[in-house]
């Protein structure tokens, strides 16, 4: 389990989880229980005394024996007993400690883990400590905290609880006898508490140049915690009931449990330690975004099951905290068939709703008692996600957070996690279970589905004893239930539809008017003054809620209430309830990029499948460039200089290139059409006006380049006749940019437009006086300075001077999408080869990938210095910047993974490459093309 490692399940009897929620342990004493046993003998049993906040724990050597727990607030009466002998040769006893209660709980008898026994009625108990010296201060401190125990309000009792635990914290500081090295630089030292699930452990933080450290106030389980900076590989600020409390560092990539988990008292504090961390880990570690890894989710380089992992990672869901445990969604919703059908759609659950609106008979009983419900008002009574639900789900694992939470109970066994299809029928159709999945569900660890500590979890009302889980008929074993559940997780369907369910849990969905009217979320909040009951808070929200207020991430300001009893309720609820993930999308998220599967069943005869041999056409020698397009990416990195050539006056502007590669066209600020050779040189040079040339393309019979220009024309130039053709005047300001597809000329221009032309290539050749009729306008709020086509030329996305990026769908002049994702300028952008998101370089120094689908700007990579024209594959980027380098980009781990530098004296302006992606040719700032070729 993600939280229970195989050193949990061996170790020894005590553990924090005795204690009561928010429980303080302070120190342990080697000491005796003096019990009276006849009254001819007296017997002691030797083991360790320990004083919590509330409580006193006595941990018998004899495993048979059971640890005593003595709450503090039952105590009648604690003394010191100071016995002396009446014989005064004899030497008197040492002092003892007496304590009288009318309850004591007995844990684990015979080493056993199951529900606390307790005895009621006048009991008296005698503890003798080994170092009898201590007694007296024992006592002091035994005193102090019952008299905590013992007021009236829980506040009150809370508040006097953490002034003893932070004197104690004051009294004390960081052991640096604890460093690792004598050569160790400290460099800030501040309290916290260590957090695992349901309990916490206060102590002293210190941070060297080299190791993180914890030195817990009690020393328990170990004397010192420590962690090397060079193995840290994630840290995550955490919230932590809601409060901006909480430090996560993992030491390892992809594991969900973590190295240490730390709650401060302060923002400050935390905020420090964590640009501490973040500062020396800054060149040795990415950081990964939600968009980064949506990126790679969507191109398949991560699972479904990894991609989840992270996305609970960045919502601040953690092992540690279980009112904030990882979710994941039930996938399959056939849990009584013989065979499980993964080809079925009806095998699985219906991702685009949440839990509580999959049966619209129920739903239509919860809306009806939401309307009828007086304010603040809530449709769901749970969550979908809570301490009891993870504990339900994994009590066979670990009954002691089980008891923990229950006060020392299992369940009811008719309400234990019994059956797989019982408790998802009980999700369907129950008017109070909305709980989704943990991902234990999706992991290769089967044992929380099985009773292997032999556990007593009772008796159901049929009068079976409750054992292990009953699994679907589908399910062989529960080994073969998970990998299932991990093969539906992977699926096809679940794949095409995975993103509907995070909009509902960690996106848009999750609040707003979307999320209402998905029956998810809430909408905005207005927050007021209100006097409630104990049970809810002081400062409350008013607002229509689909889960209960407390559980959403600015729902409440914890540390505006005053009144302590309402504090400790509402952090008390919140903890009970479970919270909802911090919402990482505000747009909709977009759909995985999936292959297509075709629906064979397990029947399908060979024959049927059989492939026909490939005759050697088209499809054939489209393969073929694919593969030789993906061997050329994978070796960009071996791009070689070829030559280079200064044959402009100003910086280099477009270029184009005939299909044979034999003559180049380059444009130039200074004015001029170039055309060079790479076996002759330059051969042409050729002025349209005095203004410069911003681009230059090749129509497709290799007989006219066309070029824009700042005079406001775009121009013909026939390279047969070594003249002007043609020459279209329509815009106001520049043209900035101009495209070619299936007979349509696309002009971009400052004028805030961009036109489409009737542009056929060979009446151009031909010198047809045919005209270029106006086809479709398409108008911005600012000049646009960037144009490109998707390969199918059904799209076009344009990128304006004003950093605005618009994709449009060329049968109607409305934007399917249009956001800002850059401050200032856009350089350049272009579609990736399957359509599926856009790239962007801009002034700001970014690159920036956004999904065609959606809209939604799902990476942003910052570079150090501005990118001024890239080619990319969708996951690799070849980009020119101001300083002259090339840099080659790997997107999904925003990095560069080569660097050619200085490939200019001068910004690179251009880049060019061949449909093979084996050719590059780059223009410069520094009036020069220079050829490149792939070696490998």
């Amino acid at each position: 389990m993600a939280f229970i490692t195989k050193k949990d399940r061996v170790k020894e009897r005590f553990s924090l989880l005795l204690l009561d929620l928010e429980e303080h342990y302070f120190e342990q004493h080697t000491a005796y229980n003096l019990t009276n046993s006849s009254p001819e003998a007296n017997r002691r049993t030797s083991g360790s005394l320990k004083i919590c906040s509330k409580s006193v724990i006595f941990e018998p050597d004899d495993v048979k024996e059971p640890i005593l727990k003595i709450p503090l607030k039952d105590c009648k009466g604690i003394a010191e007993l100071e016995e002396s002998a009446h014989n005064p040769f004899v030497e008197s006893k040492p002092a003892s400690i007496l304590i009288e209660t009318k309850q004591i709980y007995l844990i684990k008898e015979e080493n056993a883990v199951a529900p606390y026994k307790y005895e009621r009625g006048e009991i008296k108990l005698t503890f003798q400590l080994e170092a009898s010296g201590k007694t007296e201060d024992v006592v002091q401190m035994l005193l102090q905290l019952h008299r905590a125990s013992c007021l009236d309000k829980l506040g009150d009792q809370t508040a006097m609880i953490a002034a003893i635990l932070q004197s104690r914290l004051a009294r004390t500081c960081f052991d640096k006898n604890s460093f690792q090295d004598v050569t160790e630089l400290p460099r800030m030292e501040c309290v916290a508490e260590t957090v695992s699930p349901l309990v916490t452990n206060a102590g002293h933080v210190c941070i060297s140049d080299r190791n993180l450290y914890f030195q817990p106030l009690n020393g328990y389980p170990d004397s010192v915690v420590q962690i090397e900076l060079h193995r840290v590989r994630r840290i995550y600020k955490r919230r932590h009931g809601l409060r901006p409390l909480g430090l996560e560092v993992f030491c390892t990539e992809d594991d969900l449990r973590s190295d240490i988990y730390l709650k401060f008292y302060s923002t400050k504090e935390r905020d420090e330690l964590y640009y501490y961390i973040a500062t020396f880990l800054e060149n040795h570690v990415a950081e990964h975004t939600a968009e980064s890894f949506m990126l790679q989710w969507q191109r398949g380089h991560i699972s479904n099951y990894q991609y989840l992992l992270h996305l609970n990672n960045l919502a601040d869901r953690s092992v540690n905290d279980l009112s904030q445990y990882p979710v994941f969604p039930w996938t399959i919703s056939d849990y009584s068939s013989s065979q499980l059908d993964l080809l079925n759609p009806a095998s699985f659950r219906d991702l685009s709703k949440p839990i509580g609106a999959l049966n619209t008979e129920r739903l239509e009983r919860l809306l009806e008692r939401y309307r009828d419900m007086p304010d603040p008002r809530f449709m769901y009574g749970s969550h979908y996600s809570s301490p009891g639900y993870v504990l339900f789900y994994l009590v066979r694992v670990a009954p002691e957070h089980m008891l923990c939470l229950q006060n020392g109970r299992f369940d009811h066994a008719d309400r234990m996690f019994n059956s797989v299809g019982e408790t998802w029928k009980n999700c369907l159709e129950g008017g109070t279970d909305f709980k989704e999945l943990i991902p234990e569900f999706y992991g290769s660890d089967s044992s929380f589905l099985k009773n292997l500590l032999c556990l007593d979890l009772g008796r159901r009302q049929g009068g079976g004893r409750v054992g292990s889980v009953d699994l679907p008929p589908w399910a062989s074993d529960p080994d073969d239930f998970l990998q299932k559940q991990r093969l539906a997780l992977e699926s096809q369907c679940v794949s095409e539809h995975l993103h509907e369910w995070i909009d509902l849990i960690f996106g848009y969905k999750q609040k707003g008017s979307e999320a209402v009217a998905s029956h998810n979320g809430k909408i905005t909040p207005i927050l007021y003054n209100m006097k409630i009951s104990m049970l809810f808070i002081l400062f409350y929200v008013c607002y229509i809620t689909v889960f209960h207020p407390l559980t959403y991430e600015g729902g409440v300001d914890c540390d505006s209430i005053e009144d302590p009893d309402q504090k400790i309720a509402m952090l008390t609820q919140i903890l009970e309830f479970g919270q909802t993930p911090r919402q990482l999308f505000i747009t909709p998220h977009p759909q995985r990029i999936t292959p297509r599967f075709h629906n064979l069943s397990a029947t399908v005869s060979l024959s049927s499948c059989e492939l026909s041999p490939v005759s050697p056409g088209t499809d054939s020698f489209e393969d073929l460039t694919e593969e030789s397009r993906k061997m050329a990416w994978s070796n960009m990195n071996k791009l070689v200089l070829q030559s280079c050539h200064k044959i402009h006056k100003e910086a280099v502007t477009g270029i184009a290139v005939t299909l044979s590669g034999d003559a180049i066209f380059s444009t130039s600020q200074d004015s001029t059409l170039k055309m060079f050779s790479r076996e002759n040189g330059l051969q042409r040079s050729v002025s349209f006006s005095n203004m410069a040339l911003s681009s230059c393309l090749m129509l497709p019979d290799d007989e006219i380049v066309v070029c824009s220009s700042w005079d406001n024309n775009v121009y013909f130039y026939s390279i047969a006749y070594g003249r002007r053709q043609e020459t279209l005047m329509g815009h106001d300001d520049a043209v900035s940019h101009i495209c070619w597809k299936d007979d349509k000329l696309y002009t971009a221009s400052w004028d805030s437009t961009v036109k489409i032309w009737k542009c056929v290539a060979d009446d151009v050749s031909s010198n047809k006086r045919s005209g270029f009729d106006p086809l479709a306008e398409f108008e911005h709020e600012a000049g646009v300075n960037s144009l490109d086509l998707s390969p199918a030329g059904t799209l076009m996305a344009t990128g304006t001077k004003e950093g605005t990026l618009t994709v449009w769908d060329l049968t109607s002049p409305v934007p399917l999408n249009q956001l800002t994702c850059h401050t200032g300028r856009i350089h350049q952008l272009a579609f990736s080869p399957d359509s599926r998101h856009i790239l962007s370089v801009g002034e700001d120094s970014c690159l920036a990938v956004t999904d065609v689908q959606t809209g939604m700007l799902i990476a942003t990579v910052h570079a150090e210095q501005e990118q001024r024209c890239f080619c990319w594959d969708g996951n690799t980027v070849l980009s020119g910047g101001t300083s002259g380098d090339l840099s080659l980009w790997n997107l999904l781990s925003s990095k560069v993974i080569h660097k050619i530098p200085a490939a200019h004296s001068g910004a690179v302006t251009c880049v060019w490459m061949n449909d093979q992606c084996s050719s590059i040719i780059t223009g410069g700032l520094d009036k020069q093309i220079s050829l490149w070729k792939l070696q490998y």
